[in-house]
């Protein structure tokens, strides 16, 4: 598998990944809620917003995963998208305690961030 075929598979999986969150927090967001035993903010908008913000960025990776060196550009802004994430949740997680629900999704956006600026550097070397 050559390294195109690595970067378009790791951004169709971001898109998925992303999309599928987005739209279970649309959807269900309550019973996500019930079903981890976490109490839901005071207000579902707080929770419908960051969904849509998945969804926009699900079909942003679409588009980088279809064309990798064209929308190179793209990329930093997924990375963005991760590291804020994973700001917010390990900061809390290791000082005054997050719900375990949130921590599985910043460890796979660390692991993300981390894929995401693999390919840029790549993507980069590869046009320069």
């Amino acid at each position: 598998m050559n390294r195109n075929t690595l970067i378009r598979g790791l951004f169709l999986f971001s898109a998925l990944y992303d999309g599928i969150l987005g739209f279970a927090f649309i959807l269900a967001p309550l019973s996500i809620f019930e079903w981890y035993q976490v109490t839901p903010p005071n207000h579902i908008g707080y929770v419908l917003f960051p969904a849509l913000l998945l969804i926009v960025f699900a079909l942003m990776f679409v588009q980088i995963a279809i064309d990798p060196v064209r929308n190179i550009n793209l990329i930093p802004y997924g990375i963005g998208l991760k590291l804020a994430y994973c700001w917010v949740v390990f900061k809390f997680w290791f000082t005054t305690g997050v719900p375990d629900m949130w921590k599985p999704f910043a460890v796979v956006d660390g692991v993300t961030a981390l894929l995401f600026l693999w390919a840029y550097i790549a993507l980069k070397q590869h046009t320069e």
